[in-house]
């Protein structure tokens, strides 16, 4: 459920740049709706809405939350501002960069990984396979850095799709994988079974 919320502004940005443009009047003036520019003033609006409705419900967000929710307001924002979607073509890989940044310092700050932060509550592993997992993350975080900032100035026709279908599809088949690498160590949350590292 978090997940489909937190894809809410990115579904409904894809869906109003795909729109033809037109001129709509509201209030007595005329607006222009369609393309990247009313599509991303609609990413910043409803990701103001879906995480301010967040933070009421829950009186807090997520780091993760907020990064993305700054990161919006500032490259939506400059967009807007300067009227050149360049600035938003930077924010997917800003975004993953950063977050391949923190799973980095976690190997050298604190006591614990990142991931091991996230999923230590549900999950009984070696510390071994804490530290791959947390790399594993690292490297798709960069990859998708990379991906997005590649499509995004080499297809520039495509680079709303894969934006939307191809982040979302390749974190899909991240999970997927991850999924099979952690059914390997299931039989660790088990005290009876001796604990293995590979």
């Amino acid at each position: 459920m978090k997940q489909f919320i937190d894809f809410i502004p990115l579904l409904l940005f894809f869906i109003t740049y795909k729109l033809d443009p037109r001129n709509v009047e509201f209030a007595g003036q005329s607006f222009s709706f369609g393309g990247i520019y009313s599509a991303t003033a609609m990413l910043i609006v409803s990701s103001l809405v879906v995480y301010g409705a967040l933070l009421i419900r829950q009186r807090r967000l997520e780091k993760g939350q907020w990064l993305t929710l700054v990161a919006c307001l500032v490259f939506g924002g400059l967009t807007l501002a300067f009227h050149s979607e360049t600035f938003l073509k930077w924010k997917a890989p800003v975004v993953n960069w950063l977050f391949a940044l923190a799973f980095i310092g976690s190997h050298f700050i604190g006591d614990r990984v990142l991931i091991k932060r996230i999923m230590g509550h549900a999950l009984s592993l070696p510390d071994a396979v804490w530290t791959r997992l947390n790399i594993a993350w690292v490297g798709f975080f960069l990859f998708c850095g990379a991906a997005n900032l590649f499509v995004a100035f080499t297809f520039q026709d495509f680079w709303v799709d894969f934006k939307v279908f191809g982040s979302l599809g390749m974190t899909v088949l991240f999970l997927v994988a991850q999924g099979v690498y952690l059914s390997r160590h299931m039989h660790d949350n088990d005290p009876t079974t001796p604990k293995t590292e590979d």
